[in-house]
């Protein structure tokens, strides 16, 4: 399936030339929910979420993908406020898992099992909706790099398109010196703000983009 990932202009660059994604460490994330979408009235319950928690991020991560790339208000929340990049990529469903949204937490009922715990791995405010989120559950065994970790290119996580801020300074050749053999393998284009709705769009004039 088609997925995108939002990233800053110097990040994003870097992230195609390198061809690989860094992986999110999940105390890290910027939501104080994350993992603890359960009802955590009871203090045990509370203790233990948290516990498993801060053990999950010792050993694992995240890489989130969006399921549409022209929601404006994602372009200024992580792309550097249409100053970035927007990476389009074919993923593999096995690799990743739809996060559903909520206004209530959910009622831990019976044993805490593997089950349950995805529910809570994918479950997010209803407010994050917009994100149309998907997610990439990784252990952190991959190669690390001053305390990080990373996702290489592959074909479970394929680079197929290239999507330039419509206010971004990057240029053609950036991208270009970027891709390096993949040049001519990823599509590449700038976008724009639509002239009749709140969305984001290709800017067909190509003669817009130097």
């Amino acid at each position: 399936m088609k997925l995108y990932h939002f990233r800053d202009a110097k990040y994003g660059l870097k992230s195609i030339k390198e061809k690989r994604l860094k992986i999110a460490r999940i105390m890290q994330l910027n939501d104080p929910f994350e993992f603890l979408g359960v009802n955590l009235k009871d203090r045990d319950l509370r203790c233990a979420m948290n516990n498993t928690k801060r053990q999950l991020s010792e050993n694992h991560g995240i890489i989130c993908f969006s399921r549409n790339w022209d929601n404006p208000v994602q372009w200024s929340h992580y792309s550097d406020h249409h100053r970035g990049l927007c990476l389009e990529f074919e993923v593999d469903t096995s690799l990743v898992s739809k996060v559903s949204y909520s206004n209530h937490r959910v009622e831990a009922e019976g044993e805490i099992d593997h089950a349950f715990m995805k529910k809570i791995l994918t479950t997010k405010f209803s407010h994050w909706a917009y994100e149309q989120e998907y997610r990439a559950f990784l252990k952190l065994d991959h190669e690390e790099e001053g305390g990080l970790y990373f996702k290489d290119f592959d074909e479970r996580l394929k680079l197929t398109g290239v999507i330039v801020g419509h206010s971004s300074e990057v240029k053609r050749e950036d991208v270009s010196e970027a891709l390096g053999a993949l040049c001519g393998e990823v599509q590449v284009f700038k976008a724009r703000a639509a002239f009749t709705k709140f969305q984001i769009v290709r800017n067909m004039n190509e003669n817009l983009w130097t």
